[in-house]
């Protein structure tokens, strides 16, 4: 690239957002933070909150930080606030971006330069949450860690992977989703999963060419594997979505398993949920039947059955209510009875009117013969 000197008075994010049209707001914290060269031994407040902190201890390269998706080499060292060491790597390669570690750190590392000590400072939210984790660190706990980036090194493009090496960087990166979401963290747990799915795609060039094109390079076995990972990966993310109420594209993910696996007992099981929640109830209802056919001894499966065929009678009930409402049924029984009431009273009052007459007749007779 030519050398482009900065105008007097502009700044970096002015730079880059105007020559290089890349849309930066640098009134942004993270944004600031990034663009800044930050003073040794002065903490800065990334996020302008106080719950993460950064104090360079040692100076990088200048100009060379690391992005979203690079590889990162580190030496980390956690701590409580009386010193105790907590956590502990040497050598530790992360995939920035892909919240491999505590989501403090990555944001954090963001920041550093290469060969760059730093001193980060995580209050319990963007460290181990109200959970902690065990053995060592409590509850609410924030931490003090030394972090030092010893490498950085660019994301190998996916289409110059081995199928062993996707199926190993997929699995673990849903290994990282299912951590997450044992821990209640369903939006980190779907980052993972969608990002091992990138890695888990068994077609050629990704997914730049139509679904029927699969790499000729790829086994009939390595094909099955991948396909089989995936559709844990899938299983694994429609639960997740659940947890968050995003139950269409819950439905759809549910909706790949079964496509590959119609018979996957798990995803049978979580569409019939996502039906029920949605307020499908005769879906659901045919979904956890198919269910019982594969386990007809679960007795999760039966009282969802059992909870689904009463709601399903009184929603027929509901129909028909509505229905007689729209062709206007119960205003004609109204007014049919109404007549039928008026007519009974007329009736009566002719009846009551007659016999008051005949007593008078009666009473007239009498009088005239007996006087």
């Amino acid at each position: 690239m030519d050398n482009i000197e900065l105008q007097k008075g502009n700044t970096q994010a002015d730079f880059i957002r105007e020559d290089l049209n890349f849309d930066v707001d640098p009134k942004d914290l993270l944004t600031k933070a990034a663009l800044s060269d930050h003073p040794t031994n002065e903490w800065i407040d990334i996020l302008g909150n106080g719950q993460l902190k950064k104090k360079v201890i040692r100076e990088g390269q200048n100009g060379i930080r690391p992005c979203r998706t690079d590889y990162c080499t580190l030496k980390i060292i956690g701590k409580l606030e009386d010193g105790t060491i907590v956590e502990e790597y040497e050598n530790i390669t992360i995939q920035l971006g892909d919240i491999e570690v505590i989501q403090g750190l990555d944001l954090a590392i963001m920041l550093m330069k290469v060969n760059e000590i730093a001193e980060v400072e995580v209050a319990s939210r963007f460290a181990y949450g109200t959970l902690g984790k065990e053995p060592n660190i409590p509850s609410n706990a924030t931490i003090w860690y030394t972090v030092e980036v010893k490498s950085v090194e660019l994301e190998t493009h996916i289409d110059h992977l081995s199928v062993d090496q996707r199926k190993e960087i997929g699995n673990k990166k849903r290994e990282r989703g299912n951590w997450w979401f044992a821990r209640d963290e369903p939006t980190n747990a779907i980052q993972c999963y969608r990002r091992a799915l990138d890695f888990l795609f068994p077609l050629k060039n990704h997914r730049e060419t139509p679904f029927d094109e699969v790499d000729e390079s790829i086994t009939d076995t390595e094909l099955q594997s991948l396909l089989e990972d995936r559709m844990k990966v899938f299983n694994n993310l429609t639960a997740a979505q659940i947890k968050t109420q995003a139950y269409d594209a819950a439905l759809k993910s549910v909706e790949n398993v079964l496509a590959c696996q119609p018979l996957n007992i798990k995803a049978l099981f979580r569409k019939g949920r996502i039906l029920h929640l949605k307020g499908e109830h005769s879906l659901a209802y045919t979904t956890f039947l198919q269910a019982a056919k594969l386990e007809p001894e679960s007795k999760v499966i039966q009282q969802e059955l059992a909870i689904l065929k009463e709601k399903s009678v009184k929603d027929v009930q509901h129909e028909k209510n509505l229905y007689r409402k729209m062709l206007g049924i119960h205003k004609i029984n109204n007014t049919t009875m109404k007549k039928k009431n008026k007519n009974d009273t007329s009736n009566k009052l002719v009846w009551s009117l007659i016999g008051g007459a005949a007593v008078t007749i009666v009473g007239v007779l009498i009088y005239r013969f007996t006087s």
